[in-house]
């Protein structure tokens, strides 16, 4: 009774702010020449930013604009019967930007020479950020159940896909980090992992690659920041998104906002179901269906103008099946595996004065993962049931002073893990004669991290620095502190329109800790009469960039950058007895380098879209310096103490690309596709042609066909892809749109990659057909 009682305190006190740690609020008003309110139509845009929208003032001319990222932005006011006004104007920190205008009779013509493409490019802007804006999210193409965040997020230039969804920045491995309305969630978040963020629900994000700030540790491949709320306005305001289409795909999700005086409450939900939830072995998809659902609810009061409060609780879950290989599937295997998740967080923001402002934000949550594997397995029926309960505490002070942005802050991490795994293998042919036929394990243990940062913004005139030191400690299987300073700058050339920035990141990764306690037991001494076991340290890193963003022709905007990074105790992952649970390993080092570039059409007439193009180039060193590795595999560790492999996610050329006609005012077609060169192979046997023949036996020629085993790595793929959106009704505030989408219209077989994590190997979706509803009031 006590613990539960405990744990509903914690909720009561620990429901979370659901608003972007990196974005701002603009609080405008608008008067009249006798100084009176007047309700008026702000439009605000911001083409770096990806960020247009209409909004409309009160009665007595206020408006609040909250989360926006930060940026340039244009600005225009109307009233019937006063001149249009125009403006520009700068979000740079998290304490409220007051602005106040007066609208002038319409005899007057009080406009200045301002417009949206002047906020084509960041002036201020020291490293790599991809924004996402609400057009983009509303026009994507539709994915299947479980992935439609990872897929927004891998169509920026450096990410890539690996096995089912695990997004891989800039050559990383489970090194990406979701901030999600602030709060941050560095456990893996792919399909196989953890519970969806549901794209339907997110209004923006924005991807950090380089220039990092300060505030942001443990996973620092990539940082996405993901922002859920809307902005809130008064009386009842909703969303209902419906889509299904191939493989007996089916989803539905939608959001009921009321909003009242100081007060917002917000209710959400979604769930989905289908026959292709992740990417299979083999052709046949064989066992590939999942479910998927979440639920949340949301209130937010601004107490006095200086004051603000936001509770939320959300539950998330996902429920599929391992896809199985050809042997497998002839036994009759199955294997179960559901995802629970429950997250509660609250946060308190308090305005000291016009130039400082606090937050305070809290989570816990608890998060289950469970596998069952039938008496029909083979080679291995396996069982696992891991979890953990996280409890996260954030506090953060912005000043604002002269040219300076400050942000300072500390946070604790506590994550308490829980691990149980057992198997009983049923083809011992598969293993070493000493292999036992049966084990068991199950342990707790304490992850415990703490941080304290400080990092500063400071304009000078055409030149932007910023610089930050962030202090970290770990506390898991090692106990470990690491100091870490940033530092970028920009110069801005008005003249050309071109932003030239550099910027260094000095990185401390935590490793990933799925099944960190299994790998690294005593306990797994007795699996193998040859056994490495070493505990995976964090990882040390050094990130340089340079790069250049320009405006073109006043229509669009090209961005290049060139990127350097180099890690020690380069993180990995491996798998455990050809089953499908990972655990985390590490290479001494590993140096990674390539170049970005991306050319971004926000809109010229009808047409609008972006195509980009990555080169990448990764190699790991060796020994490895932590892991768990049996039989030959620890043989081949101990004996190779030199040399390097290409890392897994080492894709040398990618080319992206999607572009939308507007057709009529109330139609659009949409176009694109991604082409690929292929990750490298891990395919073990003595030569080529015996890796192809054991290929063809396990997965099917046509698999085989898809792999250069003479070069190890996947051939190349293509995928095309198209869309028509229609806008069916539209009425006061009331819109309804259709659109149906088509992917791989090719109908290409695309291996992702090879020899991966789950069941050997994953072969992307073939020609799928999508349709999509929208509603919103």
């Amino acid at each position: 009774m006590l613990r539960i009682g405990l744990w509903v305190f914690l909720l009561a006190f620990s429901i979370g702010l659901f608003g972007q740690s990196n974005a701002g609020e603009l609080r405008l008003k608008v008067n009249d020449p006798a100084g009176l309110g007047l309700k008026s139509t702000v439009e605000l845009a911001s083409e770096a930013s990806q960020f247009h929208k209409s909004f409309t003032t009160d009665d007595a001319g206020a408006l609040v604009v909250k989360n926006l990222p930060f940026g340039l932005y244009y600005l225009e006011i109307q009233h019937e019967g006063f001149a249009k006004l125009s403006d520009s104007l700068e979000i740079r920190s998290t304490i409220p930007a007051e602005r106040h205008f007066t609208l002038s009779i319409s005899t007057l013509n009080t406009s200045v020479t301002v417009n949206d493409s002047s906020t084509l490019i960041d002036p201020h802007q020291t490293g790599t950020i991809n924004r996402i804006g609400s057009d983009l999210i509303q026009s994507r193409l539709t994915s299947l159940p479980g992935r439609s965040l990872q897929e927004l997020v891998n169509s920026q230039p450096g990410w890539f896909y690996e096995g089912n969804a695990v997004l891989h920045p800039r050559g990383a491995e489970y090194q990406t980090q979701f901030v999600v309305d602030g709060i941050p969630l560095t456990d893996n978040r792919s399909p196989s992992f953890g519970s969806e963020i549901e794209a339907a629900s997110v209004q923006s994000v924005s991807i950090y690659t380089a220039g990092i700030p300060a505030e942001y540790g443990r996973k620092m491949g990539g940082v996405v920041e993901v922002n859920t709320t809307r902005n809130s306005q008064a009386g009842l305001h909703g969303q209902l998104d419906l889509f299904g289409g191939s493989f007996r795909t089916a989803s539905a999700s939608g959001a009921l906002q009321y909003g009242w005086g100081k007060n917002i409450l917000e209710t959400s939900a979604s769930g989905g179901m289908t026959d292709h939830y992740l990417n299979p072995p083999v052709l046949q998809n064989y066992t590939n269906s999942g479910t998927t659902g979440d639920f949340a609810v949301h209130y937010g009061r601004d107490l006095t103008e200086r004051d603000r409060i936001s509770l939320t609780i959300r539950h998330e879950l996902s429920r599929f099946l391992l896809p199985n290989e050809l042997i497998q599937q002839s036994a009759g295997q199955r294997q179960d595996r559901d995802i629970l998740e429950t997250m509660g967080v609250v946060s308190y923001q308090h305005v000291f004065s016009p130039n400082v402002l606090g937050d305070f934000r809290g989570m816990i949550r608890d998060d289950s993962q469970g596998l069952r594997s039938n008496a029909l397995s083979t080679p291995i029926i396996a069982s696992q049931d891991n979890g953990f309960r996280d409890g996260y505490f954030k506090g953060t002070i912005s000043v604002h002073h002269g040219r300076h942005e400050w942000k300072a802050g500390l946070e604790s991490d506590a994550v308490f893990l829980r691990e149980r795994f057992s198997y009983t293998i049923t083809d011992p042919t598969r293993f070493d004669p000493d292999t036992p036929l049966q084990f068991d394990f199950a342990e707790k243990r304490p992850d415990l991290e703490q941080s304290a940062f400080v990092q500063d913004l400071v304009r000078l005139g055409n030149w932007t620095l910023s610089a930050g030191l962030r202090w970290d400690h770990y506390q898991l299987l090692l106990n470990q502190n690491a100091v870490s300073p940033r530092l970028g700058i920009a110069r801005y050339f008005p003249s050309a329109g071109l932003v030239v920035h550099a910027s260094y990141d000095r990185v401390f990764q935590t490793p990933d800790f799925e099944n960190i306690l299994l790998s690294s037991s005593s306990a797994v001494v007795s699996l193998s009469s040859q056994i490495l076991r070493l505990p995976v340290a964090p990882s040390h890193g050094n990130y340089y960039e340079i790069g250049m963003n320009k405006g073109v022709l006043q229509k669009a905007s090209l961005a290049v950058n060139y990127y350097d990074r180099n890690m020690d105790n380069y993180a990995d992952d491996d798998t455990f007895l050809n089953t499908s649970v990972g655990f985390p390993t590490a290479f001494r080092r590993a140096r990674i380098y390539g170049i970005e570039s991306k050319l971004e059409l926000p809109r010229w007439r009808h047409l609008s879209g972006f195509i980009s193009h990555s080169y990448m180039v990764g190699s790991a060193y060796l020994p490895v310096t932590g892991g768990l590795f049996l039989g030959d595999e620890a043989s081949n560790a101990l004996n190779n103490l030199s040399g390097r492999v290409w890392v897994s996610s080492e894709e040398r050329h990618t080319v992206r690309t999607r572009f939308m006609y507007q057709i009529v005012s109330r139609a659009w077609v949409g176009f694109g596709g991604a082409y690929g060169t292929g990750l490298p192979v891990e395919f073990n046997a003595a030569n080529p042609a015996a890796a192809e023949a054991q290929a063809i036996a396990q997965y099917g020629q046509a698999i085989a066909d898809r792999v250069n085993f003479a070069t190890g790595r996947v051939k190349p793929s293509l995928s095309l892809d198209a869309s028509l959106g229609l806008e069916l009704w539209k009425k006061d505030k009331t819109t309804v749109r259709l659109q149906a989408d088509a992917q791989n219209l090719n109908n290409r077989i695309n291996l992702i990659n090879f020899a991966g994590l789950f069941s050997g190997n994953t072969v992307a979706p073939p020609r799928i057909y999508m349709l999509r509803l929208d509603t919103s009031f």
